[in-house]
């Protein structure tokens, strides 16, 4: 990193720390119609401030909290459609990529086959996602689906998950975002993604006499996991005795692959299983095979120590890094009241007066997913090419579907700004601001005519201000600059207009960021929103 860049980017570090948004536009928009655009959805889209002002701020919340009732765009359900492993189930997965042509002979050709087959499973995994994250209308429902995934994390990298994600986030994940806790808690627990993940799969006690093979034992992880991360929480008053009653209570439970199952993956072996009676959490569970989980599965779903800790953690997501201790008791008692209907928790938390402090209002730093969202969003492509946003993932250390940690990735200010960081995503909006990167057209390596036949790149004017606080993107990392592999071998797409830029975002941007805006060469200030510290936050 040059001087000129270290310069810009701690300049940009130092407004996120102090950032106070104040409006400099003479056509205000209600900041709690910003806010609740920020944090209802993944940012705001052309024409969202005027849906959200139509409906009333109220009813923008009623509405996106009954996801089904929103129409979806109809290039969105099309392009869905069209991908023919979305709606797969897992042993439908797995027979779908196990499958090759008889053609294919030789064992290099085998290999080959089957890796593209899994190859497409994950691909149309990964596209749907990113599709139904930038241009649904259903926006707080793929917010939810960004969180629940989060907090069920599952990673592709680990043995058949590659092509099972997809189909633990189709069925564990969406139906249930909104929905009662106890059956989300329940799906991802039955599902053979989870069941890999976390090892439950190779949780089989050996002590059986009828057992006709050695097992690996008893496997604690999942119960480990199911308490500190999914429901109690690590201070959540359990001990090491609850935990291996819980592996007990979980052994036997296991991933079925054949085609004359049901379909869902899952497979409960008794002969793996143990029988005696368990003591867990002071709860007497009487041996009774695969009940004995949902009977601790119902257990955990209702603790008061479950409520809390997923109350704080919404909280944390929608509210500020670190919640007021009063709103989670009051996401809590609602959980509580509610059998953990998560919808109601949800409308608790919008109608909070915690919710609605000005002082929490763009406050929350934007995950590396959330800021690349928000960006196409708010220049209104469509998303055709996610090949740069994945790149983009990739350098800032938030691959999709491959988190490794079971407690998935981080929400926090902390977790995410660093000068670095903050360097790759500058980038990013320059690129893309300039129309440098392809997201709406197809890639180079499908299109043979682009490759041939490159346009040059533009080269960005230096700045004009030498106190200019945001950013200044230096001749280094300026598009289509060779180390910056997003672009290299690009061409032209759309640049962004950034006047339209402005109306899709409010222009809620304080006086010294307009300033440096309106001081700056017009084909920059696209860069110069996406890149402001203002739109860092939500």
């Amino acid at each position: 990193m040059n001087v000129q860049t270290k310069r810009w980017v701690f300049s940009l570090l130092l407004l996120l720390i102090s950032i106070s948004p104040a409006r400099a536009d003479s056509k205000p928009v209600n900041p709690k119609i910003l806010h609740v655009i920020n944090r209802l959805s993944f940012g705001s889209a052309p024409g969202d401030i005027q849906k959200v002002e139509s409906l009333g701020i109220n009813g923008y919340i009623k509405q996106q909290l009954s996801p089904d009732s929103i129409p979806e765009p109809e290039s969105l359900t099309r392009q869905l459609a069209q991908m023919k492993t979305l709606s797969l189930n897992p042993v439908q997965r797995v027979q779908y990529a196990t499958t090759i042509s008889q053609g294919v002979t030789s064992k290099k050709e085998k290999k080959q086959a089957l890796m593209g087959k899994s190859r497409e499973i994950f691909q149309e995994t990964v596209t749907s996602r990113l599709l139904r994250a930038t241009s649904s209308n259903r926006q707080l429902q793929e917010v939810m689906v960004d969180f629940w995934y989060n907090h069920f994390n599952v990673s592709s990298a680990k043995g058949r998950n590659r092509i099972w994600v997809g189909a633990y986030e189709q069925e564990a994940i969406r139906p249930h975002t909104m929905g009662r806790f106890r059956d989300l808690l329940g799906a991802t627990a039955h599902h053979p993604a989870m069941l890999l993940y976390l090892d439950n799969a190779k949780n089989k006690v050996n002590n059986r006499p009828d057992a006709k093979k050695k097992t690996d034992g008893l496997n604690e992880n999942y119960a480990r996991e199911l308490m500190e991360l999914h429901t109690l929480g690590v201070d959540g008053g359990y001990t090491q005795q609850d935990v291996i009653a819980l592996a007990k209570i979980f052994s036997g439970w296991g991933v079925e692959t054949d085609h004359n199952s049901n379909g869902s993956g899952f497979k409960f072996n008794s002969r793996h299983h143990d029988a005696s009676d368990k003591v867990f959490l002071g709860h007497k569970i009487k041996g009774q095979g695969k009940a004995e989980g949902e009977e601790a599965l119902d257990i955990l779903a209702r603790s008061p120590a479950t409520a809390r800790h997923i109350s704080f953690k919404l909280a944390q997501y929608f509210v500020n890094d670190r919640p007021p201790e009063t709103l989670v008791k009051k996401l809590s008692q609602t959980y509580l009241a509610t059998d953990g209907n998560i919808r109601e928790v949800l409308n608790t938390l919008f109608q909070s007066s915690e919710f609605w402090d000005q002082k929490n209002f763009n406050s929350k730093f934007k995950t590396p997913y959330q800021y690349a969202i928000s960006v196409v969003r708010a220049t209104g492509m469509e998303l055709k090419n996610e090949r740069p946003i994945l790149e983009l993932f990739g350098q800032l250390a938030m691959p999709l579907y491959r988190c490794e940690s079971p407690d998935g990735y981080k929400n926090t200010k902390e977790a995410w700004l660093n000068p670095d960081a903050m360097t790759r995503r500058l980038n990013f909006a320059t690129a893309i601001a300039q129309g440098n990167l392809q997201i709406s057209s197809l890639p180079p390596s499908k299109n043979p005519n682009q490759i041939k036949k490159p346009k040059p790149q533009k080269t960005l004017p230096p700045s004009q201000k030498d106190n200019l606080n945001i950013v200044k993107p230096s001749k280094k990392n300026q598009p289509g600059n060779r180390r910056n592999t997003q672009t290299k071998a690009a061409t032209k797409s759309i640049p962004v207009d950034y006047k339209q830029l402005m109306m899709t975002l409010g222009n809620s941007f304080s006086p010294q960021t307009q300033n440096a805006i309106a001081s700056s060469p017009q084909e920059i200030r696209g860069g110069l929103i996406l890149g402001s510290p203002e739109f860092m936050q939500r």
